[in-house]
């Protein structure tokens, strides 16, 4: 009996000791975790950032620009249809003469629409005819010729000419002189601020960059009537490429000691 007593003692002992473990441990535990805790959700305690801006400028050396061929008010939709795309098959193999490859020409728009007459008498709409309008895309490598594409193309059918943009082909070497100036100019604000507050900064831990290109652009849309007598006259209209401008941002992220 005494052996059963004692015995019941250090089992009791023991299962005390391992509940008192437990909650210390646990305790420790919610310890750890609330310090992480705080730490990710508010890193601003124990990190500054800093962040600037890299602009470069650079000539473009792709112009893209939209011509287009509309025939108005046919009668039959299958004739209108026609005359359009015998006019657009026409600024087609004009544009190829200008070793503009078919990867580079590209129909982004086409349109049957019906076309009414509407008589006040009555109130009343009758069918007048049909319109077609379809639009061609043109990637030009060379920019000499964008002037002279758009002359020749209107010589055999083109209408409308519109929404020319000119951007860079390869981006990286000037996003990388961008990004050299940002970064220069964040490491040098990040001294200034520690110079001026005596802010202790630690060891660089992070970086953020984004960017955004704004693209020289330049509209030149002219309707039917102003091109009327323009094909064939050699009025090759001088198109200005200007420059394009790439702006990328980074953000350094410092320790604070």
């Amino acid at each position: 009996m005494e052996e059963e007593k004692n015995s019941c003692c250090a089992s009791s002992y023991h299962q005390k000791y391992i509940i008192i473990a437990l909650i210390v441990l646990g305790l420790v535990a919610i310890c750890i975790i609330s310090l992480l805790r705080e730490k990710i959700v508010n890193p601003q305690d124990y990190q500054v950032s800093f962040t600037a801006e890299g602009r470069v400028f650079a000539k473009p050396d792709i112009a893209q620009i939209v011509v287009a061929v509309k025939t108005d008010r046919v009668k039959e939709a299958v004739q209108a249809v026609q005359n359009n795309t015998e006019k657009m098959n026409l600024v087609v193999n004009k544009i190829k003469e200008f070793g503009i490859e078919e990867k580079d020409i590209k129909t982004t728009s086409y349109r049957l629409s019906p076309v009414y007459d509407y008589h006040r008498e009555t109130g009343q709409q009758t069918l007048a005819g049909y319109d077609v309008y379809q639009e061609v895309t043109i990637k030009i490598r060379d920019l000499d010729k964008v002037g002279e594409v758009i002359e020749a193309t209107t010589s055999v059918g083109v209408n409308q000419v519109g929404n020319i943009s000119f951007t860079i082909d390869d981006t990286d070497e000037v996003k990388k002189e961008a990004r050299e100036e940002a970064v220069i100019k964040a490491k040098a604000k990040a001294k200034e601020m520690a110079d001026l507050t005596g802010l202790k900064l630690g060891k660089l831990v992070n970086v953020y960059e984004s960017e955004d290109a704004y693209p020289y652009y330049r509209d030149y849309a002219v309707n039917a009537m102003a091109m009327e007598g323009f094909g064939g006259a050699g009025a090759v209209p001088s198109i200005q490429t200007g420059e394009n401008e790439v702006r990328l941002q980074v953000t350094l992220v410092y320790e604070v000691k």
